[in-house]
């Protein structure tokens, strides 16, 4: 990659030499004798999802009724279900294609240690989370004290939190550091503009709790990269930094998303500090060995007799008296037919004009793209020798690289008994990928996530023990141009009755705090 000149994540490859050679030592264990590497694909079942695209089938056994069908447990399905049942509504079903509610906020197991799947921490949130701070609080994680939040230590990343690899050491934080005078002009000017946006246009997560201004629609209109230019910010450090920002949240670069999304990435949080800026603040933020699954988890416990796990939805049809859904039991090998009174589509929104008989206007017209995603856990044998500079952090990137880095699932982990680390690997996949992942085998992957690893750590591929690895062919939606103001996304925001919908695809792009107000909010517009 060429940090002055942005591009879409892509996948590096490597020379017929070095490819043989990692092979043969995934093959081996590195040492002539050891077992073959260990792993697999886990967590996700694209076969289920993909029976959208088959007949449907006939029959369906005896009809199954509930009040309030709610179509997908992630997090916005979750919090659905948990904003209807505080009011009383009791007579609820979650149906999930998978084996784990959860969604893209699931945990994993992986010798003897908790370890996330997807999403590894959360933001802590501002004022205008209203929703998200009040499940903090219910959760124990917050409390007031004093007329101040006081966060929960145990829950807070431990320090050291994050590091970059460049120029041959590790260093603390993420941002690099300027090269020069110019470079650092640039770097207080970015922060200057992230901070006018903030006063003069106002940006909030949830997305929805900001009131969309004619300086916002002018931002969506454009790609990150296209503002950058414009505003002269062409530090190749600064560049890089700013699209890796953007595949982590977005999961597509500066050049792909809107100028709207690069923007809000800062403006909606804590804005952005140049180096050397003493009133910034690294970000906090709260994390778990198994992610957020750990929420999702204290999510789906109140609702366990309520989930119904390996259903995978086929079509839901609105009826004069009500909804009737056709799913496929995952287990039994055979279809189900659900009738309620209510439905709420918690599934990404093309899956949703997919499922619907007769979708409305703005489902149907809506174009909106989808990032598919990798992500890795690695069990070492042993702990990896480190290169110079700052110690091992919950977070590891590697400079000019187009993955996303690593964390060490342990890093939370409460037990003082020395382990090796567990590492949860991450890569944003190009839309081109999405084929491979689906028909390469998983040792091609860990070929490709090893390899990634290896350029920081060249004693790793001889030190793992079993990699598990998590597909998701459309983890998150990119926030394009122009998406995040259309009138499709506003109209299916704004939509009451008996069917409405429930996902971080309405904010335009996907993180917690997007999904789980997503939920509250489509529990308060369902007609019952």
């Amino acid at each position: 990659m060429r940090p002055s000149r942005l591009s879409s994540p892509r996948v590096q490859t490597i020379g017929p030499s070095r490819r043989a050679l990692l092979l043969g030592l995934l093959a081996s264990g590195c040492t002539p004798g050891a077992p073959a590497l260990q792993g697999g694909w886990v967590g996700t079942h694209p076969e289920r999802g993909h029976r959208l695209r088959g007949e449907l089938p006939r029959g369906g056994g005896p009809l199954k009724k509930t009040g309030v069908l709610i179509v997908g447990a992630g997090i916005a399905g979750l919090a659905c279900a948990r904003a209807l049942a505080q009011r009383g509504v009791d007579d609820i079903a979650l149906l999930d294609l998978e084996d784990q509610a959860g969604g893209n906020s699931r945990g994993h197991s992986l010798a003897g240690s908790s370890c996330p799947l997807g999403a590894h921490y959360l933001p802590l949130p501002g004022a205008e989370a209203r929703e998200v701070n009040e499940l903090l609080h219910e959760l124990g994680l917050a409390r007031e004290q004093f007329g101040r939040t006081v966060w929960d230590e145990k829950h807070l990343c431990h320090s050291p939190q994050e590091r970059l690899f460049i120029d041959g050491e590790w260093r603390e934080g993420l941002l690099p550091l300027p090269g020069s005078a110019a470079a650092r002009e640039q770097y207080r000017r970015f922060s200057a503009l992230v901070t006018q946006a903030q006063r003069e246009l106002g940006f909030a997560m949830p997305t929805q709790h900001a009131r969309w201004k004619p300086g916002h629609a002018v931002l969506d209109a454009q790609t990150f990269t296209a503002w950058l230019d414009a505003n002269a910010l062409i530090d190749a450090h600064l560049r890089w930094y700013l699209d890796y920002c953007c595949r982590d949240d977005f999961g597509a670069g500066a050049d792909t998303v809107s100028a709207w999304a690069g923007i809000h990435y800062f403006a909606s949080r804590h804005g952005f500090h140049a180096p050397g800026d003493e009133t910034g603040e690294r970000e906090p933020v709260l994390t778990w060995p198994e992610g957020n699954g750990w929420l999702s988890a204290r999510l789906a416990a109140p609702l366990r007799e309520r989930i119904h796990l390996g259903r995978t939805v086929l079509r839901v049809t609105e009826q004069r008296e009500g909804i009737e859904l056709l799913a496929w039991n995952e287990t039994t090998g055979a279809p189900e037919r659900w009738a309620a009174r209510a439905v709420v589509m918690a599934t990404p929104l093309f899956i949703s004009a997919r499922l619907l008989a007769t979708p409305p206007d703005a489902l149907r017209t809506l174009k909106q793209a989808h990032a598919p995603w990798l992500t890795a856990n690695l069990a070492l044998r042993e702990p990896l020798l480190d290169r110079p500079g700052a110690p091992p952090s919950w977070d590891n990137v590697r400079y000019g690289s187009t993955a996303l880095g690593y964390v060490d699932a342990r890093h939370q982990a409460l037990d003082p008994t020395p382990r090796p680390p567990l590492l949860t690997a991450y890569l944003a996949l190009p839309a081109a990928s999405r084929g491979g992942l689906l028909a390469k085998p998983w040792q091609h992957w860990a070929e490709v996530v090893t390899t990634e690893l290896a350029a920081t750590h060249p004693d790793l591929p001889g030190k793992i023990e079993r990699i598990d690895l998590c597909r998701f062919g459309h983890a998150m939606s990119i926030p394009t141009p122009a998406l995040r103001g259309s009138a499709e996304l506003a109209a299916l925001n704004a939509q009451r009755g008996r069917v409405v919908f429930a996902h971080a695809d309405l904010a335009g792009y996907s993180v917690f705090e997007e999904a789980y107000t997503a939920g509250v909010d489509a529990a308060a517009r369902l007609s019952l």
